[in-house]
């Protein structure tokens, strides 16, 4: 069994030659270390090696990781789907949220906030208009980034996209990097936002997110070993 370390040192490799070719600084790209169904030893383990960014789709799961590695430098990202009563903790214990789909749960976050706490955010968008899959059209992200970039509480820093299991990747980040450009016109003159993010990518497509511009990619299997599906079930159920 491959330890985390190695698994690393791998992956680091794939993502310094998907940058080669894309032409890009390996600098330019965050790691998010998606540690669901993983123990907290595995969270402290990818630390240990250098992953200095986690994800956690499930929240009950997630405060235990976060509150267990609160001695290490650690920034977490939920990226899993929102339910509106667990708005509160997603607000008090990530630094991120990826997944904001509709007003009524950026609202939630925004009022929910810790004191002094500014949230960085992101738009998920349904690039493939999949009905199994969240976030919103592509047609109304400018319509609720526009709302969100009112919330005071909130940081909105780019768009987030999880695609159809029968995507092409390549043509769906393609499409999410022209969407991403195609908002930032509409953010001039306002100094409260930063729209420097576009979360895409995982274990099997990375190197399509990277060569679409990706900022972050979102990388479990790869870094962590597969998953255990029996833990996955219980969680979703």
């Amino acid at each position: 069994m491959q330890s985390i370390e190695s698994n690393l040192v791998a992956l680091n490799a794939r993502i310094a030659e998907a940058c080669r070719l894309a032409n890009r600084d390996p600098a330019s790209l965050t790691l998010i270390g998606v540690s669901k169904t993983k123990p907290l030893a595995a969270v402290r383990e990818a630390a240990a090696s250098g992953v200095r960014h986690m994800g956690e789709n499930y929240l009950d799961e997630a405060l235990a990781k976060i509150d267990g590695s609160r001695d290490l430098d650690l920034t977490w990202h939920f990226i899993g789907r929102i339910q509106s009563n667990k708005s509160r903790l997603i607000a008090q214990y990530f630094d991120w949220v990826h997944t904001v789909d509709r007003l009524k749960i950026a609202r939630r976050l925004n009022d929910q906030c810790p004191p002094g706490k500014r949230l960085n955010t992101l738009i998920q968008v349904n690039i493939d208009d999949d009905p199994a899959k969240g976030g919103i059209a592509a047609s109304l992200a400018l319509e609720l980034l526009v709302q969100m970039s009112a919330l005071p509480n909130l940081q909105v820093r780019g768009l987030m996209a999880i695609l159809a299991q029968n995507s092409d990747p390549g043509a769906s980040y393609q499409s999410m990097a022209q969407l991403f450009t195609a908002l930032r016109p509409n953010l001039e003159g306002d100094q409260k936002l930063t729209w420097d993010t576009l979360s895409l990518g995982m274990t099997a497509d990375l190197e399509q997110a990277i060569d679409a511009g990706a900022t972050h990619v979102r990388i479990g299997t790869a870094l962590f070993g597969a998953r255990d599906r029996q833990t996955m079930g219980a969680q979703q159920t």
